[in-house]
């Protein structure tokens, strides 16, 4: 056996945030080495942090990186272990997303990143170029202080890898393991046996099992030791980075780090057996094939250190783990509560507010700041001493005080308002009252009424009218006009009460504005620019209703939150028309659509890159069993026309924790115009051509009567991705990860 101990790690770093980045790094190498790790891999870009941006544009920030590397290397931190630190470098004036290899103090190898993430949200082509040369390893001339450090006035870089006396390292960097041509393939077949993967992988619903499956089939069919090592936590902007760092041997995973933790350091290690690699190699008759006629001779550079441990009885390869995968519901909980944890503790606010209506969405928010504070708990009661801290700080704890329960300590950082008004029924008004109870909020109950009063008084004296709602006789402008002032009434009230609420408890600092819209409601353009969706951040902005309602199901079991049943029960409305016998608000009635279509709108406009027309023929395949070809073309444009009326509102909407693939959010994400000619005059005349032709030559009066065929696509979508044909993919929640 030849046995080879290996760590690799989630950190929690935060962009340009270079001291405490490095103090994660170097207390990452630290457990490394104590746990017996010869090798260590960190996130991708880990020293400046991955979300810099157009601050990598700034050469301030390659220095400060070079200053950390050369502090990494004073000292014995890196003797006797082969580190990767992730960090942006430059060279012939042309910028790459680099692993540099230490070791001893020394540097052996830089490795530029080859291919670049560039779509979604994504665009690391505007801030560095990939590396294109194969052939050779190139001499890079070190900054003059890292040389004087390490005596070493140049340093090789570029494709490569490192051959040590017992073993042989190789890496890739994060869109290297999903490429279609990755680079450990050759590497592999040059005898490469152990690969270290940097990466920055954001979370987003349901994805991790692609992930594992990836870097589980990136050894199943060469055989190898993959270790991955992923950022955690916010660093700075809407993407929250689930960690799940992992290290895979021939298609088995044996470390796994959590998905979601309030921990800044978290370190895997496994034992891992090399002989198993080249036996599993060997047995593979392709590979053996495929290496002896290979033609593409990757550079390497020979260290002369060993790093495998003879076996010893008593010690013996790490086994298999089984991988858990958390339903959608908790993700929903958990990812989103440790990325507003992060914000909270990073911001310097000392707590938040959130307009609470109790309706699914703004209940969602709150369900996901209980579950925040029953972490923070839950890991003070543990002993991170790092937690602890913060919230003691950010509750204002006193003279050795701490928190004693989650409910205690939500009271301290979390108030939650019902802004009611004459609109405003009983049931959401008891029911926001008693989630705030179960979860430990401070609650306020503050009418509207007064104010929206004033500002229609102030109208009236201008020029002698008073708008009236449509049910009491006004117009569609007055009907709207009044919802809109109740609703940016209260985002003015949400912003003076998180501002002064502190004040008047004697506490320092500010709240931060909680948003609650959802995905589809952005999409669809259903929310009142500059309202209670206008906030300061929004944990739910790319979560569809649906999945919503599963979550407030789920949390009210599981986070011990029971008013969340009723509240989930009840249907969706915005409560801003008065309440009549024969007239009750609703939202999907206002929208003109369900949730659900709106779902398969905004995943066929999306994902599945669909304007009007082929969205419309596609539609035609999944809905044409129970719908007419012309109300099937309604449909489509009553949805493009409200999605272009309301485009422009995506400009300001509020930053949101990413989770959906269908995101509209304009600022990094969906990018489109939001001027638009809303009648679509040619592609609404296509469509309507298309469904009189249909309708003409086609027999579809025994349709209705033959199967059902959604029933069929929801069957079939489920042994795939969906993403291979369109109208499957569109009802499937996984398409697009």
């Amino acid at each position: 056996m030849r046995l080879l101990k290996v760590a690799t790690c989630n950190l929690n770093q935060w962009a340009m945030d270079f001291d405490t980045n490095l103090k994660n790094i170097k207390e990452s190498i630290k457990r490394a080495k104590e746990s017996g790790a010869k090798i260590r891999i960190g996130p991708e870009l880990e020293i400046s942090g991955y979300g810099c941006e157009d601050h990598f544009l700034e050469e301030d920030t390659e220095k400060h990186s070079w200053e950390c590397l050369t502090d990494i290397l004073t000292g014995d931190l890196t003797n006797d272990i082969l580190c990767s630190i992730g960090m942006p470098v430059t060279f012939n004036s042309v910028r790459y997303n680099c692993q540099v290899f230490c070791m001893d103090g020394r540097i052996l190898l830089i490795r530029p990143k080859m291919v670049l993430a560039n779509d979604g949200n994504y665009r690391e082509f505007r801030w560095f170029s990939p590396w294109t040369q194969k052939d050779s390893l190139v001499d890079f001339d070190l900054p003059l202080s890292v040389s004087e450090l390490t005596s070493q006035s140049s340093v090789k870089f570029g494709f490569g890898f490192l051959r040590f006396r017992d073993v042989s390292v190789a890496a890739e960097t994060c869109e290297e393991l999903f490429t279609a041509s990755p680079p450990r393939v050759e590497l592999a077949l040059n005898g490469a046996e152990v690969f270290l993967n940097a990466s920055g992988s954001h979370h987003q619903l349901r994805k991790l099992n692609l992930r594992i499956d990836c870097i589980k089939n990136a050894t199943r069919s060469l055989g190898g030791v993959y270790l991955y090592a992923n950022q955690q936590g916010c660093d700075g902007g809407r993407l929250y980075y689930d960690g799940c760092c992992c290290i895979a041997v021939n298609g088995d995973v044996v470390a796994l780090g959590s998905q979601f933790s309030l921990k800044d350091v978290e370190v895997s290690t496994a034992l891992v057996d090399l002989d198993a690699v080249s036996s599993h190699r060997g047995s593979i008759a392709s590979f053996r094939e495929q290496g002896s006629r290979i033609k593409t001779f990757i550079p390497y550079i020979n260290v002369s250190n060993t790093l495998c441990q003879p076996f010893r009885f008593g010690t013996f390869p790490t086994p298999p783990v089984e991988i858990k995968y958390h339903r959608a519901e908790e993700e929903i909980a958990f990812g989103p509560s440790c990325w507003l944890w992060d914000y909270l503790r990073r911001s310097g606010a000392s707590g938040f507010l959130l307009p609470l209506s109790g309706g699914a969405d703004s209940s969602s928010v709150a369900a996901i700041v209980g579950c925040m504070a029953q972490l923070v708990f839950k890991d003070i009661e543990e002993g991170d001493e790092q937690v602890k801290a913060d919230a003691l700080r950010i509750g204002h704890y006193k003279n050795g005080e701490v928190p004693t329960n989650s409910q205690e300590f939500a009271k301290r950082i979390f108030y939650t308002v019902f802004m009611g008004s004459e609109n405003s029924s009983e049931e959401t008004r008891s029911r926001a009252k008693l989630l705030s109870d179960e979860i430990g909020s401070y609650h306020l109950n503050v009418p509207i009424d007064g104010v929206v009063s004033s500002i229609l008084s102030v109208f009236e004296t201008l020029t002698g009218k008073r708008p009236k709602y449509k049910v009491d006789g006004g117009s569609n402008t007055e009907n709207l006009g009044l919802q809109n002032i109740q609703a940016r009434v209260r985002m003015i009230l949400a912003y003076m009460l998180a501002l002064f609420m502190p004040w008047y408890h004697e506490k320092p600092g500010f709240y931060l504005v909680l948003g609650s819209s959802n995905v589809d409601e952005g999409l669809r353009g259903y929310l009142t620019k500059y309202d209670c969706s206008s906030a300061d951040i929004n944990p739910i902005g790319s979560i569809s209703k649906q999945d919503l309602r599963s979550f407030l199901k789920w949390a009210a079991i599981h986070l011990q939150f029971p008013s969340l049943a009723e509240i989930e029960a009840a249907p969706p409305t915005a409560e801003l028309e008065p309440i009549r016998s024969d007239y009750n608000q609703l939202d999907e009635v206002d929208m003109g659509m369900t949730y659900e279509e709106l779902s398969i709108y905004g995943r066929l406009r999306k994902i599945f890159r669909c304007g009007p027309v082929s969205m419309y023929q596609n539609l035609c395949h999944k809905w044409g069993r129970r719908l007419s070809p012309s109300e099937i073309a309604e449909k489509v444009k009553h949805f493009f026309k409200y999605y272009s009326i309301n485009r422009h509102k995506m400009t300001v909407l509020t930053p949101s924790y990413h989770a959906e693939s269908y995101s509209p959010e304009d600022n990094r994400f969906d990018l489109r115009q939001f001027l638009y000619n809303s009648r679509w005059p040619f592609q609404f005349c296509k469509i309507d051509e298309l469904a009189k032709e249909i309708e003409e030559t086609e027999n579809l009066s025994n349709i209705s009567e033959k199967e059902n065929l959604e029933n069929e696509f929801s069957v079939k979508s489920g042994q795939g991705s969906g993403m291979g044909v369109i109208a499957v993919g569109s009802g499937d929640p996984r398409a697009g990860i």
